[in-house]
C-alpha cells in the first residue's frame, strides 16, 4: 500500500473544488436535502465542505501546534448571501485556490498538528483529498447527478478510511469502533472493474487487538463486491447495501456492524 504522491493530492483537491463548483453552478435546487447527510440542504454541505478546507488551510499556512476553533478561520461559514449559487461558487473557488497553494507551498512534511497522530501537511492534504470525494458523491446524490472518481484515489481513500479506524481503536477507548474488537471474523472488498495493477482488494481482520487489514484477494466470513466507486461508497455508506450497485456475500449482518460502528464526523 502507497500513498499517492503529494502534487498528487493537491492535483486532486483543485479538480474535486471544480467539480463541486460545476455542480453549484449547474441549476441545482441548493435547497434540496442531502440523502446521505439528511440534517443538511445541498448548500450547508457546500459551506461545511469549503469551510473544512478554509480550516485546513489556516492550520498549515500558520503551522500551528494546536487546533484552531472555527470561529478563528476567516470566512469560515461561507458568503452571507443565502441561497446565491454565484457568491457560493466564488467563495468555493477562493476556497480552494488558498488551500491547493498553501498545501504545495508547505509540501508534505511540515509540522504541523493533525487529529489522527500523523502531525504533518500531507496528512491534511490527503484527509482534504478523501473529504472532497466522499462529500462531492453526497452533492451529487442531492443534485441526482452521476458520480465517478479516478481508481487510485478511490482505493486510496478505502485504505485511509481502515487506516482511521485502526487510529481509533490504538487511541480512543470510548470510540465505537472498538466494538469491532474481537470478533474473530473478517471483511472482504473487492473491486470488479479494476486490473490486477491496482490491487483492488482489501482483507479486514477484526481482532481482539487493533484490526489487522491489507490490500489483496482472500476468503472472509463476509464480501462487499462491486465496480470500485461503489465499493467506496457502500463502505461509506452512501449506497444501501441491497442497491444494484453492490453485491454483499457472506454474513451480511457482521458487514452492517462495521458499517454502524466504523464512523467519523
Amino acid at each position: 500500500m502507497t500513498l499517492l504522491a503529494h502534487d498528487r493530492y493537491c492535483d486532486e483537491i483543485a479538480h474535486q473544488v471544480g467539480l463541486l463548483r460545476h455542480l453549484v453552478t449547474s441549476g441545482a435546487d441548493l435547497s434540496a436535502t442531502v440523502p446521505s447527510c439528511p440534517d443538511w440542504s445541498l448548500e450547508e454541505l457546500v459551506r461545511h465542505v469549503g469551510g473544512a478546507l478554509r480550516w485546513v488551510e489556516l492550520l498549515v499556512r500558520t503551522r500551528a501546534a494546536e487546533d484552531i476553533p472555527e470561529e478563528r478561520v476567516p470566512l469560515s461559514g461561507g458568503p452571507a448571501e443565502r441561497g446565491d449559487a454565484v457568491a457560493l461558487d466564488a467563495w468555493l473557488a477562493e476556497t480552494g485556490e488558498m488551500l491547493v497553494g498553501t498545501l504545495r507551498e508547505a509540501g508534505p512534511d511540515t509540522r504541523v498538528w493533525a487529529w489522527a497522530g500523523i502531525p504533518d501537511s500531507g496528512f491534511w492534504a490527503r484527509r482534504m483529498t478523501h473529504e472532497l470525494v466522499i462529500h462531492r458523491a453526497d452533492a451529487a446524490l442531492a443534485a441526482r447527478l452521476p458520480f465517478d472518481v479516478a481508481p487510485e484515489v478511490a482505493a486510496d481513500a478505502i485504505d485511509e478510511w481502515l487506516q482511521l479506524v485502526e487510529f481509533a481503536q490504538r487511541t480512543e477507548p470510548d470510540d465505537p469502533a472498538n466494538e469491532l474488537r474481537g470478533l474473530g471474523r473478517s471483511i472482504h472488498l473487492h473491486a470488479t472493474d479494476t486490473g490486477p495493477a491496482l490491487n483492488a482488494e482489501w482483507l479486514v481482520e477484526l481482532t481482539e487487538d487493533v484490526l489487522v487489514w491489507r490490500r489483496g484477494h482472500a476468503k472472509a466470513t463476509v464480501a462487499l463486491r462491486g465496480p470500485l466507486t461503489a465499493v467506496l461508497l457502500a463502505f461509506y455508506r452512501r449506497l444501501p447495501l441491497d442497491g444494484p450497485e453492490v453485491e454483499v456475500l457472506g454474513e451480511r449482518e457482521l458487514l452492517e456492524f462495521w458499517l454502524e460502528r466504523a464512523s467519523f464526523g
